[in-house]
């Protein structure tokens, strides 16, 4: 192929990489404007490790992205292994929520088991606050979960 083939063709990927880059950009920035309909979820449940109430188990509520999942809340299970989590995120589309749970439960790794579990689109709220709460129920956490991981850096 003639070199200035070549050249163009480099050229106008370079543009078309530029374009895309630019326009997520800027639906960042429209995101940080305000732009795109706030939207909220809830979650609860109940935690136990073999039998027993699972007390101070970390778990957190994100909204799953391409690259980089946002976290909308964290906390701990009470002492009788129960927790309630809720957040809010402005979105064009609809979130995607999910349920991160880190144990030690049956575990003497270094490391935290860890499993997801995907909260229903039908759960998802306009608003700041959330018009109903997806319950997860009791989970035994000494069970294996479908990809349970372990996890460090959490």
């Amino acid at each position: 192929m003639p070199c200035w083939f070549t050249l163009t063709c480099a050229v106008l990927s370079i543009f078309a990489f530029v374009c895309v880059l630019g326009s997520e950009v800027n639906v960042q920035r429209k995101n940080l404007l305000g732009l795109g309909s706030l939207q909220s979820v809830a979650v609860s449940g109940r935690l136990i490790c073999l039998g027993r109430p699972a007390a101070d188990v970390k778990v957190k509520l994100y909204e799953s992205e391409v690259l980089l999942d946002s976290k909308l809340d964290e906390g701990r299970t009470d002492s009788n292994g129960v927790f309630r989590l809720s957040g809010s995120k402005r979105e064009f589309t609809t979130i995607d929520p999910k349920l991160n749970v880190y144990h030690k439960c049956n575990y003497n790794g270094l490391c935290d088991k860890k499993f997801s579990i995907r909260i229903l689109v039908d759960y998802v709220s306009s608003g700041s606050e959330a018009e109903k709460t997806f319950d997860i129920g009791t989970l035994n956490l000494a069970n294996e979960y479908s990809g349970q991981t372990t996890d460090c850096i959490n």
